[in-house]
């Protein structure tokens, strides 16, 4: 099952990439307009795969700074 997922996240990704070649060739409107329905598609479906393939977030630390003092300046 998780490769089935892994699998169907390759091709969102290597969809995205393609769409994302070929808006930056010469496009008429009309195929411009196609194209980039179909990037914003992938992108979600690609989105709500990985949700449902990851379900947990994890937050990244934060980085408190221990010191109770400002720096000291290298300038004298």
């Amino acid at each position: 099952m998780i490769d089935e997922k892994l699998t169907r996240l390759r091709t969102h990704r290597n969809n995205i990439d393609r769409y994302r070649r070929l808006l930056k060739t010469r496009l008429t409107e009309l195929e411009r307009q196609y194209i980039e329905a179909r990037l914003s598609e992938e992108q979600s479906a690609l989105e709500k795969l990985a949700a449902s393939t990851f379900p947990l977030a994890f937050p990244a630390p934060s980085i408190q700074n221990s010191r109770t003092q400002p720096p000291i300046s290298s300038a004298a």
